[in-house]
């Protein structure tokens, strides 16, 4: 892992997140195939960590900026000093998150305020602010919006965070169909267990959300569920599998293989949910119209309600 090749030279990608963790893997792997980078952060430590492997690795120095995701003031900032630093940019990685776990039927309304604000809200905000550099750049551009595993299995620790990984997935699914004409592609990328730090995002829950309807967050408990982490796949190797999927422009970006047992359980039970009985003509029709119109969409022709019924 991490070979150095410049087969994308000259080409600009921004990561939220991209100081630690999955981001920094990312950005690692984009930045050993020549990509220049700008990458957001919220802790300094982090900021400089990355800064040092980049000066160490002899490359150039990213466009570090500091950033909330729920910020939209601040990312409209960000898109302006992204535009004035490079004049373009050719790839958006939604990389910012949080993993915060707890049962839902106890959640309260600052629970869904903060974790649905930053997995999903920060994916809305970056698309907003960013796009628009995105499409004046031009054809060949790409979007990825990281969600998890989670955006297809769900467990009764995760609600909350089950919900805003499978609405980027929907989000991300519906935008592919929309960019597709304007020849930039859009990827869902659902990595499994990395090794990172996400799991200690509940020890820096923000004062604004405070009042939790989870349990109190047990020290112990809570860092000995995180060496799990430590069993993930490198970062690196997620970055350039990421990078892979955004050059075959792949809707969907799988990291890890560990998950054919979870998939056939769910294309069986979805199956066998369906009602075993003839649907009249006029649905199959609308159906018929809907598949047409995903195809032509995902082949580049611009798609309107009316080409839909």
């Amino acid at each position: 892992m991490g070979e150095t090749t410049k087969r994308h030279e000259g080409r600009v990608a921004f990561i939220t997140g991209g100081v630690s963790g999955l981001g920094f893997g990312i950005a690692r792997a984009l930045s050993n195939a020549g990509f220049r980078l700008a990458l957001s952060y919220r802790n300094e430590d982090y900021r400089a960590q990355a800064e040092d492997w980049f000066r160490e690795e002899k490359r150039e120095i990213p466009l570090f900026v500091k950033l909330d995701v729920t910020d939209r003031a601040r990312f409209a900032e960000v898109a302006e000093e992204i535009e004035a630093a490079f004049g373009r940019l050719h790839v958006l990685v939604n990389n910012a998150g949080v993993s915060v776990f707890g049962p839902t039927d106890t959640a309260t309304h600052a629970d869904y305020d903060w974790i649905m604000g930053v997995n999903f809200g920060g994916v809305a905000n970056g698309l907003v602010a960013l796009l628009p550099l995105l499409k004046r750049t031009g054809k060949g551009g790409h979007v990825v919006n990281v969600a998890s595993m989670a955006a297809y299995l769900s467990g009764p620790q995760a609600g909350i965070y089950t919900a805003s990984k499978f609405a980027v997935r929907g989000l991300t699914e519906s935008l592919r169909y929309n960019l597709a004409p304007e020849g930039i592609g859009v990827s869902l990328l659902c990595p499994g267990l990395t090794r990172t730090n996400a799991w200690d995002s509940a020890f820096r829950r923000p004062d604004a959300f405070a009042h939790s309807g989870f349990e109190d967050i047990d020290p112990e408990a809570l860092t000995e569920f995180g060496k799990a982490f430590d069993l993930g796949m490198d970062p690196l190797e997620v970055g350039e599998k990421t990078l892979k999927g955004i050059e075959e422009n792949r809707g969907l970006i799988f990291s890890h293989p560990e998950y054919a047992e979870d998939f056939e359980e769910i294309y069986r039970t979805s199956l066998a949910a369906l009602p075993d009985e003839e649907a009249p003509p006029e649905r199959l029709e609308i159906e018929r119209l809907r598949r047409e119109a995903n195809r032509a969409s995902a082949a580049g022709q611009a798609i309107s309600l009316a080409d839909l019924t």
